[in-house]
Protein backbone atom coordinates (compact mmCIF):
# COMPACT_ATOMS: atom_id res chain seq x y z
CA UNK A 1 0.00 0.00 0.00
CA UNK A 2 3.00 2.40 0.59
CA UNK A 3 4.37 1.68 -3.02
CA UNK A 4 1.45 2.30 -4.16
CA UNK A 5 1.06 6.01 -2.33
CA UNK A 6 4.74 6.71 -3.09
CA UNK A 7 4.36 5.92 -6.88
CA UNK A 8 1.16 7.79 -6.58
CA UNK A 9 3.30 11.27 -5.27
CA UNK A 10 5.48 10.71 -7.65
CA UNK A 11 3.61 10.68 -10.83
CA UNK A 12 2.06 13.71 -8.90
CA UNK A 13 5.89 15.70 -9.16
CA UNK A 14 6.43 14.39 -12.47
CA UNK A 15 3.32 16.21 -13.63
CA UNK A 16 3.99 18.95 -11.95
CA UNK A 17 7.66 19.47 -13.56
CA UNK A 18 6.07 18.09 -16.72
CA UNK A 19 3.05 20.72 -17.16
CA UNK A 20 5.69 23.03 -15.76
CA UNK A 21 3.22 24.57 -12.88
CA UNK A 22 4.16 27.58 -10.67
CA UNK A 23 4.07 26.02 -6.98
CA UNK A 24 1.26 28.95 -6.33
CA UNK A 25 -0.97 27.21 -9.05
CA UNK A 26 0.07 23.73 -7.60
CA UNK A 27 -0.51 24.26 -4.55
CA UNK A 28 -4.07 26.00 -5.55
CA UNK A 29 -4.72 22.79 -7.11
CA UNK A 30 -4.11 20.70 -4.35
CA UNK A 31 -5.77 23.28 -2.23
CA UNK A 32 -9.24 22.76 -4.35
CA UNK A 33 -9.28 18.86 -5.08
CA UNK A 34 -7.83 17.40 -2.17
CA UNK A 35 -8.17 19.89 0.55
CA UNK A 36 -4.24 20.44 1.36
CA UNK A 37 -1.76 22.56 0.66
CA UNK A 38 0.76 19.47 0.31
CA UNK A 39 0.65 16.41 -1.57
CA UNK A 40 2.30 14.34 1.19
CA UNK A 41 -1.03 14.82 2.70
CA UNK A 42 -3.38 13.80 0.51
CA UNK A 43 -5.51 10.80 1.04
CA UNK A 44 -6.21 8.12 -1.63
CA UNK A 45 -9.08 9.59 -3.18
CA UNK A 46 -7.33 12.81 -3.31
CA UNK A 47 -4.35 11.59 -5.13
CA UNK A 48 -6.72 10.14 -7.77
CA UNK A 49 -8.61 13.18 -7.84
CA UNK A 50 -5.43 15.47 -8.53
CA UNK A 51 -3.81 12.98 -11.36
CA UNK A 52 -7.15 12.42 -13.30
CA UNK A 53 -6.99 17.02 -12.85
CA UNK A 54 -2.85 16.89 -14.31
CA UNK A 55 -4.27 14.31 -17.11
CA UNK A 56 -6.99 16.65 -18.25
CA UNK A 57 -4.04 19.25 -18.52
CA UNK A 58 -2.08 17.03 -20.84
CA UNK A 59 0.44 15.01 -18.48
CA UNK A 60 1.08 11.60 -20.04
CA UNK A 61 3.04 9.09 -17.77
CA UNK A 62 4.42 6.04 -18.94
CA UNK A 63 7.16 4.66 -21.20
CA UNK A 64 7.56 6.35 -24.65
CA UNK A 65 4.42 8.73 -23.37
CA UNK A 66 6.56 11.53 -21.49
CA UNK A 67 6.82 14.89 -23.46
CA UNK A 68 10.30 15.12 -22.01
CA UNK A 69 11.52 11.78 -22.50
CA UNK A 70 10.58 11.69 -26.57
CA UNK A 71 12.60 9.74 -29.17
CA UNK A 72 15.63 13.13 -29.11
CA UNK A 73 16.00 12.03 -25.51
CA UNK A 74 16.12 8.46 -26.30
CA UNK A 75 19.00 8.37 -29.24
CA UNK A 76 20.95 10.44 -26.59
CA UNK A 77 21.74 9.58 -23.44
CA UNK A 78 22.48 11.48 -21.18
CA UNK A 79 20.83 14.69 -22.84
CA UNK A 80 19.70 17.11 -20.46
CA UNK A 81 15.99 17.50 -19.54
CA UNK A 82 16.23 21.95 -19.55
CA UNK A 83 17.15 22.00 -23.17
CA UNK A 84 14.41 24.25 -23.47
CA UNK A 85 14.90 26.71 -20.88
CA UNK A 86 14.85 30.50 -20.64
CA UNK A 87 18.19 31.22 -20.13
CA UNK A 88 20.26 28.33 -20.84
CA UNK A 89 18.37 26.29 -23.50
CA UNK A 90 20.19 28.03 -26.62
CA UNK A 91 23.49 27.25 -24.88
CA UNK A 92 22.76 23.80 -24.13
CA UNK A 93 21.73 23.63 -28.20
CA UNK A 94 24.75 24.72 -29.26
CA UNK A 95 26.73 22.30 -27.00
CA UNK A 96 24.32 19.94 -28.71
CA UNK A 97 25.57 21.30 -32.20
CA UNK A 98 29.35 20.97 -31.21
CA UNK A 99 28.79 17.17 -29.66
CA UNK A 100 26.65 15.97 -32.99
CA UNK A 101 29.05 16.92 -35.30
CA UNK A 102 32.15 15.60 -32.85
CA UNK A 103 30.35 12.63 -32.77
CA UNK A 104 30.57 12.94 -28.64
CA UNK A 105 28.15 11.68 -26.16
CA UNK A 106 26.52 14.08 -23.62
CA UNK A 107 28.90 12.73 -21.25
CA UNK A 108 31.62 14.27 -22.68
CA UNK A 109 30.32 17.44 -22.30
CA UNK A 110 29.86 16.80 -19.07
CA UNK A 111 33.79 16.27 -18.51
CA UNK A 112 34.07 19.55 -19.64
CA UNK A 113 31.63 21.25 -16.85
CA UNK A 114 33.62 18.96 -14.31
CA UNK A 115 37.40 19.95 -15.20
CA UNK A 116 36.74 23.42 -15.88
CA UNK A 117 33.62 24.48 -13.90
CA UNK A 118 33.76 22.02 -11.07
CA UNK A 119 29.94 21.13 -11.79
CA UNK A 120 29.02 17.27 -12.09
CA UNK A 121 26.66 17.70 -15.46
CA UNK A 122 26.88 20.57 -17.79
CA UNK A 123 22.87 20.36 -16.93
CA UNK A 124 23.18 22.21 -14.36
CA UNK A 125 25.94 25.00 -15.30
CA UNK A 126 24.28 28.83 -15.32
CA UNK A 127 24.99 30.31 -18.06
CA UNK A 128 28.20 31.85 -18.42
CA UNK A 129 29.20 28.86 -17.09
CA UNK A 130 27.44 27.37 -19.89
CA UNK A 131 29.86 29.91 -22.09
CA UNK A 132 33.10 28.42 -21.15
CA UNK A 133 31.77 25.10 -21.84
CA UNK A 134 31.00 25.97 -24.93
CA UNK A 135 33.84 28.09 -25.64
CA UNK A 136 36.32 24.67 -25.12
CA UNK A 137 33.99 22.68 -27.25
CA UNK A 138 34.47 25.00 -29.80
CA UNK A 139 38.51 25.18 -29.63
CA UNK A 140 38.43 20.99 -29.52
CA UNK A 141 36.13 21.08 -32.26
CA UNK A 142 38.68 23.17 -34.25
CA UNK A 143 41.97 21.27 -32.99
CA UNK A 144 40.41 18.17 -33.99
CA UNK A 145 38.61 19.26 -37.13
CA UNK A 146 35.12 18.04 -36.33
CA UNK A 147 32.98 18.99 -39.42
CA UNK A 148 35.27 19.04 -41.75
CA UNK A 149 35.02 17.26 -44.98
CA UNK A 150 38.02 15.07 -46.01
CA UNK A 151 39.26 15.34 -49.31
CA UNK A 152 41.36 13.97 -51.89
CA UNK A 153 44.52 15.51 -52.73
CA UNK A 154 44.70 16.12 -56.79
Amino acid sequence: MNTLRNRQLAKIHVAKAQLKLSDDIYRGILLELGGVDSSKDLDEAGRARVLDHFRQLGFEYGRGKSKSRGKAFASYPGRPTNMEDEDRGPMLRKIEALLTIGHKPWAYADGIARRVCKIQKVAWCRPDELHAVVGVLASNAKRYGWGETKTAAK
